[in-house]
């Protein structure tokens, strides 16, 4: 890989973020199945209705930016489904296993805050005003995913976890 500037950054790191959504379109109907709270589960359904709306705002980007929508691999994401799935895969106490479920979801949400965080100012400093406002619309959406995922862990879900035998 060669980046020369920031437009071929962007353009990089756009096409890993779009590989790390796709990538969570996959992983999210797993994770809603194997939440035992019907709170934890609608957050994931929720957030994988969102994440498709993600996905098609990327190709819009993409669009906008007069590039095809093609991924790079996103090695952290996949670093991260996995750690997912080690927790849709555990045995052991249900509720235990959602507070396992909620912490992976939230390693998730801080790699995208912080992926479109980027992507968000390099748009601004590139002058891409509308490919910013775009970005920003996602960003907004998952710092909202974290606030929820972390509304749901300090409201019952951590204590059950605690209680759990």
């Amino acid at each position: 890989m060669k980046i020369n500037n920031l437009e071929e950054l962007f353009l990089y790191e756009l096409r890993d973020t779009y590989d790390a959504e796709k990538q969570l379109v996959k992983a999210l109907p797993k994770m809603a199945k194997a939440a035992s709270s019907d709170e934890l589960r609608q957050a994931f359904e929720n957030h994988l209705q969102e994440t498709e709306r993600q996905v098609e705002r990327l190709e819009a980007v993409f669009d906008e930016l007069g590039q095809k929508a093609k991924s790079e691999t996103c090695e952290a994401m996949e670093g991260l489904v996995k750690e997912g799935k080690n927790m849709v895969d555990a045995k052991g106490d249900p509720s235990a296993r959602d507070a396992g479920l909620i912490a992976a979801a939230q390693k998730v949400e801080h790699y995208e805050i912080a992926s479109y965080g980027c992507l968000v100012t390099w748009a601004q400093q590139l002058g891409k005003t509308a490919v910013a406002e775009m970005l920003r619309q996602t960003l907004n959406e998952e710092k909202a995913a974290d606030r929820k995922l972390n509304e749901l862990a300090e409201s019952r879900l951590n204590q059950q976890a605690q209680t759990a035998r």
